[in-house]
């Protein structure tokens, strides 16, 4: 009788790539679930659900995803501070406006898992609101 052994990844065999995505008229939450897809390293066959086997992923043009002008004006982003009067809300068009790259990384997120090893995942990803980037190093490929 033979027993099917089943792989699993260990954290010296995990090699990572960098990929670069531009956002330019991109629909914003098909765009995250992408890069969430990558993070996570589910585009690999050595994916292991408990190890942060994704690749880097670098997200340029953030200003100029796209985005319905109704959604623009009716998502809205909430905190609350803890004291009083500590309420705070934001729609996504005013976001859009002073930090694009904060509406691209907080859609990704909502996509990675909540724990620790979602917030390992979410530190690969880098992003600019203009085309340049400082990563030329690392020679990133575009993202399929």
């Amino acid at each position: 009788m033979k027993t099917a052994k089943t792989y699993t990844l260990r954290e010296s065999e995990i090699e990572r790539r960098w990929y670069v995505v531009d956002a330019t008229d991109e629909t914003l939450g098909r765009l995250a679930s992408r890069i969430a897809r990558v993070l996570e390293g589910k585009h690999k066959p050595t994916f292991t659900p408990h190890l942060d086997s994704g690749d880097h992923v670098i997200v340029l043009n953030a200003a100029r995803v796209a985005v319905s002008r109704d959604k623009r004006e009716s998502k809205l982003y909430i905190r609350h501070s803890g004291y009083p009067q500590g309420f705070k809300q934001e729609t996504l068009g005013h976001l859009l406006e002073r930090r694009p790259e904060e509406v691209i990384r907080r859609a990704v997120k909502g996509m990675l898992q909540h724990n620790r090893l979602g917030t390992q995942q979410l530190r690969k990803l880098k992003i600019y609101p203009g085309p340049d980037h400082p990563h030329q190093a690392q020679r990133p490929e575009p993202l399929a």
